[in-house]
């Protein structure tokens, strides 16, 4: 199976000042300030119909007036000692821990020692007269000095003003006087289908515009938990990141950041940040320097028609609770696994996705409202919002159960057995075929409830599941991580 990778598209040609070329991350740089010029009207794309013909958009008038606040970052580090990229985990698409595959970076090669000189390249764009410019944090990571490089050629030494990892947005500054900026607009407002537009250095080319359609919106990605992706299929390469993405009405909905690839280049999909995500972070970081991001201590998974059933929900929409950290937020709360989290502070929860931008967005110690479906009985729970410390993932998950209509094989875990994986019961899955194979469930796993009800024993299990209907949902813990996954059964 190819191996599929997100791959942050932060440099046109990564250059080592000693052999190989490659992609590497850069840091933060040198001074600045700046100031700029206010642009007239914003133009719009414009469409020319011909009956029963599809519709060219162009982009010319939108290029022509805010080309010019997009620019290019060219950054200088020194290699850091990095250990050989590790290969991913070949896992079975059918495998329901397989959503939460590994995250892949732009592969890195080994430097050599001595601190050799690398250079590499992305995109930017202004957004205030002063000269405050947003890019991607893994554009700058790294970098001992920054350079911003306008349409019109002129040089700017950059300062960086700080990043944020966790959105993947940084901030810096030039010092200049009368630059062209963007405007604004709101990614709410988008809709898929509409036409976008993206401007960057592609590899290096500066300028470079390429357009396409919204592809979907509020897309999850594996360690992207703050941010509910724009998905394109706009052209965007090494080089692109940081760039702008543009509606029709010229205004900047997006900052280009990731694609999804499995050779490192453009496939289709590419991933934007919603602006409104990264001009929250460009106002914490302009004022303090630092991002606090709101957490609740929650694993969560999507509703699927299968988990709908099995819990007994109306409707196919919110996040499905798989686990609760131990003195975390979201457990002071009251929050239980098999909770489903349909509402935030009053704000609809249509998809697992929508949950973390919420949350992440609000700041620590605030009180807020849960309104979740527990056991198919709508409850409020008030939960004080804790701090993120760190990045926390979502992990590969899942699987169990017994023979029959399951098809598993089971025993009660050894007490050593508990204590080993950090559980107070469960069942140890032996052997799996039928149903529960099909849905991915593996030897090793660990079933820990049926629809939400702990299990401790076969007979406890095998009741459960032949009272059950068509669907029945298992908590399942592998390795470190649980998930609920949804069978059918026989």
């Amino acid at each position: 199976m190819n191996r599929k990778t997100f791959d942050r598209s932060v440099i046109a040609a990564s250059i080592i000042a000693a052999s190989a070329a490659g992609f590497v991350y850069f840091g933060k740089p040198g001074l600045a300030t700046a100031s700029a010029v206010p642009l007239p009207s914003p133009p719009q794309a414009v469409a020319t119909a011909v009956p029963g013909v599809a519709v060219a958009t162009d982009f010319s008038g939108i290029v022509d007036r805010y080309g010019p606040a997009v620019v290019n970052i060219s950054i200088i580090g020194k290699s850091r000692q990095t250990p050989a990229v590790t290969e991913d985990p070949r896992l079975d698409p059918n495998d329901p821990f397989s959503q939460f595959f590994r995250y892949f970076g732009p592969q890195f090669p080994r430097m050599p020692r001595g601190g050799a000189i690398v250079r590499g390249q992305g995109s930017g764009f202004i957004i205030s007269p002063d000269g405050i410019i947003l890019t991607n944090a893994h554009v700058v990571d790294g970098a001992q000095e920054v350079t911003v490089k306008l349409t019109d050629r002129r040089e700017f030494k950059a300062k960086v003003l700080g990043a944020d990892p966790q959105t993947d947005v940084a901030v810096i500054r030039i010092d200049a006087k009368n630059l062209p900026v963007v405007k604004i607009g709101d990614p709410a407002a988008s809709k898929v289908g509409e036409p976008v537009l993206a401007i960057g250095s592609p590899y290096g080319f500066e300028s470079s515009a390429t357009a396409g359609i919204i592809s979907a919106k509020s897309r999850a990605l594996p360690e992207d938990t703050y941010v509910p992706f724009i998905q394109t299929d706009v052209a965007v390469n090494p080089g692109n990141s940081g760039g702008p993405l543009f509606n029709l009405k010229g205004e900047v909905i997006g900052i280009n950041s990731q694609i999804y690839s499995q050779t490192g280049g453009y496939q289709g999909l590419s991933f934007a940040i919603p602006i409104d995500v990264a001009t929250r972070v460009q106002e914490q970081l302009v004022k303090h320097g630092k991002v606090t991001h709101g957490r609740l201590g929650v694993s969560i998974q999507e509703v699927t028609q299968a988990l709908a059933d099995s819990f007994g929900l109306s409707t196919v929409k919110g996040a499905l609770v798989s686990s609760v950290e131990k003195g975390s937020p979201a457990e002071r709360a009251g929050v239980e696994p098999g909770d489903v989290i349909v509402h935030f502070n009053g704000r609809d929860i249509n998809q697992s996705a929508d949950l973390p931008a919420l949350v992440g967005s609000i700041a620590p110690g605030t009180t807020a409202k849960l309104d979740v479906i527990r056991k198919g009985t709508p409850k409020t729970l008030t939960v004080t919002v804790g701090e993120m410390k760190g990045t926390n993932l979502a992990q590969r998950d899942n699987s169990d159960q017994q023979q029959g209509r399951l098809g598993l094989a089971v025993r009660p875990l050894e007490r050593g057995e508990q204590r080993e994986a950090g559980v107070p019961g469960g069942l140890l899955v032996e052997d799996v075929t039928g149903p529960a194979a099909k849905s991915g469930i593996q030897p090793g796993d660990i079933v820990l409830s049926v629809n939400g009800a702990p299990v401790t024993s076969v007979e406890q299990l095998r009741s459960m599941v032949g009272k059950a209907g068509k669907h029945v949902a298992l908590l399942v813990k592998r390795d470190t991580a649980t998930i609920f996954v949804p069978i059918e059964l026989g």
